[in-house]
């Protein structure tokens, strides 16, 4: 299996770099093929505009990304960090999103480099998302850290549940464009624990990588759920993420 690590921390010794670490060598043991992408060590620019499009836009007049990205990425000329970023997609049977939940999200680097990096006509398209998504055959993980407890992401808690907070990456980025998704894996308050529990977390962490086959994978709605309006149709019970009946 090839397995694509997208990590974003910008120092190596955080307990994210421990994770992306333990992620690498127990894939390796596995006899997987394991490609990183460290965008702080690469610098990868989060910015997405006219930069994407080296040798110039199709309608100057106004930047319209969506089309600008499409056209591009047909005729090959996004710019050369897309295209190597994208080439590792298209090769990963798996994709591990390694890194802090900062402000409820993803750190701006990685939130940027999915800006850029699933293009259109690359990652999505005219009628290819979710159950028909471009990425079908593919699954991704989050594997993340936080800062506040379990207790403060429980479905009660003040931060609300951890699903709820990923909602926008397993549904919005991962499953729309085609992605199965992996119950994420989370290391709360690392910066709390001890260090025989920051060891006990990141042999779960581990042994979860040696299990993927047998880890849940996230419900989502197929299309046939729904009706031409795009929302669930009456006396099916909404059981995906933050969706609710009405």
């Amino acid at each position: 299996m090839n397995v694509l690590i997208v990590y974003a921390h910008p120092e190596p010794k955080s307990y994210n770099g421990a994770m992306k670490d333990i992620a690498v060598r127990t894939l390796l043991e596995q006899g997987h093929v394991v490609t990183v992408s460290d965008l702080y060590a690469m610098n990868f620019s989060p910015v997405l505009g006219v930069g994407d499009f080296p040798e110039g836009l199709q309608d100057p007049s106004c930047l319209n990304l969506a089309k600008e990205q499409t056209y591009a990425y047909e005729a090959g000329t996004l710019s050369a960090d897309i295209r190597a970023e994208q080439e590792k997609l298209r090769q990963a049977d798996l994709v591990i999103f390694q890194f802090p939940i900062w402000w409820f999200g993803m750190p701006a680097i990685m939130k940027g480099w999915a800006d850029r990096v699933f293009a259109r006509g690359f990652a999505y398209s005219a009628g290819r998302k979710y159950d028909t998504g471009l990425f079908r055959g593919k699954t991704a993980m989050v594997a993340a850290t936080t800062g506040t407890s379990a207790d403060t992401y429980a479905p009660d808690g003040i931060d609300g549940d951890i699903l709820s907070v990923l909602w926008p990456v397993h549904n919005g980025l991962l499953r729309y464009t085609g992605f199965d998704v992996i119950s994420p894996f989370i290391a709360y308050m690392p910066g709390r624990m001890t260090e025989h529990m920051r060891t006990a977390r990141l042999e779960e962490y581990r042994q979860r990588l040696q299990n993927l086959d047998r880890t849940p994978r996230l419900f989502f709605h197929p299309a046939a759920d729904y009706g031409p309006n795009e929302r669930l149709l009456p006396g099916v019970l909404a059981r995906s993420g933050i969706q609710r009946n009405v």
